[in-house]
């Protein structure tokens, strides 16, 4: 079997067109497994979903910024961050527009029902008997710092050490990731959308299994950011700014500094 594992897209469906065109070089695939953050912050989160929805042998769990459309929950920084830090304003108004835009275009399509049908997380068994766990995040959950390149593997090890699985998938740092501890591997794609530097690509991976074992490969795809760029202009999104930090490399995780 093959399985395209994707995640974090953000709503960005010139990123993901290139992705798939890179899929179909490959060959026959016969899964696509995407670990969330589907529409939130994009310049079109609805052809994003038509794109994944035209495809039947898909798997899909939710992100936190799924969770965040049907919830009305944001990310940080949260009001209460701003009373204490003032400096802080200026993206938090630009998070709860971008949030209110998204919403407000999913909630008018008719997609909310298929967002809250979504699950927190999937599992499978490979041919070969190895047991998979995909989640957003962490397991149990699709929030907070995630599995970051830097985490020790002690810490490591206590995220994962009760999952009862030998292969966990994860997305949300937008970093792709690929560890072992004991007996268990972690591996994140990247994300198709919102990268960090240095490498600006959107990136995922293929997973090709069968019965003696099974193979992860890593994948990186150019996509004219410029265009994004554009786009996020042309619906008058109120993100621009922070989109377009994004697209030129500007934006950094806390804990790569």
């Amino acid at each position: 079997m093959k399985a395209v594992i994707l995640a974090d897209i953000h709503g960005n469906s010139i990123a993901l067109d290139k992705v798939m065109e890179d899929v179909q070089s490959i060959g026959r695939v016969d899964e696509y497994w995407i670990l969330g953050d589907f529409a939130a912050i994009g310049h079109d989160p609805i052809g994003v979903l038509e794109r994944i929805s035209n495809h039947s042998n898909t798997r899909l769990i939710r992100g936190n910024t799924d969770r965040y459309i049907c919830t009305g929950e944001l990310p940080w920084p949260q009001l209460e961050d701003v009373i204490r830090d003032p400096t802080l304003t200026q993206l938090h108004i630009q998070i709860v527009r971008s949030f209110a835009w998204t919403s407000g275009a999913v909630s008018a399509a008719g997609w909310l029902p298929w967002f809250r049908k979504l699950a927190l997380d999937m599992r499978l068994v490979l041919p070969d008997g190895s047991r998979v766990l995909a989640v957003h995040a962490t397991p149990g959950t699709d929030d907070g710092m995630g599995i970051g390149f830097n985490i020790s593997d002690d810490d490591l090890l206590k995220l994962v050490s009760d999952v009862e699985a030998e292969l966990v998938l994860v997305g949300h740092t937008h970093l792709p990731l690929d560890r072992i501890v004991g007996n268990i591997r972690v591996v994140n794609p990247g994300s198709v959308s919102n990268p960090f530097p240095p490498d600006l690509r959107a990136s995922y991976a293929i997973l090709e299994a069968d019965e003696n074992g099974y193979e992860i490969s890593h994948r990186r795809v150019d996509y004219d950011r410029e265009a994004v760029i554009k786009a996020v202009q042309d619906v008058n999104h109120p993100a621009l700014e922070y989109i377009t930090r994004f697209m030129k490399g500007e934006n950094k995780k806390d804990w790569m500094k």
